[in-house]
């Protein structure tokens, strides 16, 4: 990942975090609304639909070493930590969320201790642990993991292949890879490549929320062939998760967050003048929700 990319992607994370929070919850991810997309609910309560729906899907059991790839403030890793009773590592390149996150296990009285000191001492012990790190070249250990968790990160990786290539290197024999990302359509359909006004669009997010690229779910599923992954599994969830975007543009115009988000001026502001670009993405078909599964052979 180059230093330029790393820099922003900290700087947008740096700068919207605490708004995010403020205003959303802990949970910096789309909400599940049911398989068509039709079920109304609270965008929070949506939100942890979406991880209790993913882990159903992908069969997770008992977990006791947890990577969340792309932590944010710990939504997910101090969820998945207390659901499982497990040692969890969350690693993010913004050093105000792993700040955060680290604050939040304390106030939920979840102990903070390294991955190396977890697995010797006390894995089947809920613990957490926060650090900055490149998911795609991580300081763990070979095996270190036995369930890797990527909640909308993949999306934010230069080399898709080595974020996988460097996660499968993470798992146990038999350990489990579940990720949730941002996808455009496939292009190997009788659509076709992606058309220049598709590019265009897509370059307009990219450029509002600090990402490379983004692939279909298709090119996941051949990567993660490719690398070894077995018992592969994708799903497109993009139905789903569309009604996030529009909750999330009404909460935006809401008289406090409007108000905050004019404070707040950077990062916070740029993304929410691009809601909508996410929102025509999704109508349009362009965007996709991609959800893949794979295991380490045992």
């Amino acid at each position: 990942m180059s230093a330029d990319l790393k820099q922003r992607i900290q700087q947008f994370y740096d700068q919207s975090s605490g708004l995010w929070e403020q205003v959303w919850g802990e949970h910096m991810h789309h909400g599940y609304y049911g398989p068509s997309g039709r079920q109304r609910k609270g965008r929070r309560q949506a939100q942890i639909d979406l991880i209790e729906t993913l882990l159903a899907w992908g069969g997770v059991r008992s977990p006791q070493t947890i990577l969340d790839v792309g932590c944010g403030i710990g939504g997910s890793t101090l969820y998945l930590a207390q659901k499982y009773s497990a040692a969890a590592v969350g690693i993010t390149l913004s050093p105000v969320q792993a700040e955060r996150a680290a604050a939040r296990a304390g106030s939920a009285g979840i102990p903070l201790s390294p991955i190396e000191t977890q697995t010797a001492n006390a894995p089947s012990r809920t613990q957490a642990f926060f650090q900055v790190a490149d998911a795609q070249s991580t300081p763990f250990a070979d095996q270190t993991f036995d369930f890797i968790w990527s909640m909308e990160s993949g999306e934010h990786m230069p080399d898709k292949r080595q974020f996988l290539q460097e996660s499968y290197r993470l798992l146990q024999p038999g350990g489990l890879f579940l990720m949730a990302t941002w996808c455009h359509r496939p292009t190997d359909s009788l659509a076709g490549p992606l058309t220049a006004d598709e590019q265009r669009h897509l370059e307009a997010i990219y450029r509002a929320y600090c990402l490379p690229y983004v692939i279909s779910l298709p090119e996941y599923g051949a990567i993660a062939s490719d690398l070894g992954f077995t018992d592969l599994s994708t799903t497109d969830w993009t139905a789903a998760v569309e009604p996030f975007w529009g909750d999330v543009i009404a909460s935006a115009f809401e008289p406090s967050t409007f108000q905050a988000l004019l404070r707040s001026g950077g990062a916070p502001l740029q993304g929410a003048f691009s809601l909508q670009l996410m929102s025509q993405g999704f109508s349009r078909g362009l965007l996709r929700y991609g959800i893949l599964a794979g295991k380490k052979a045992a």
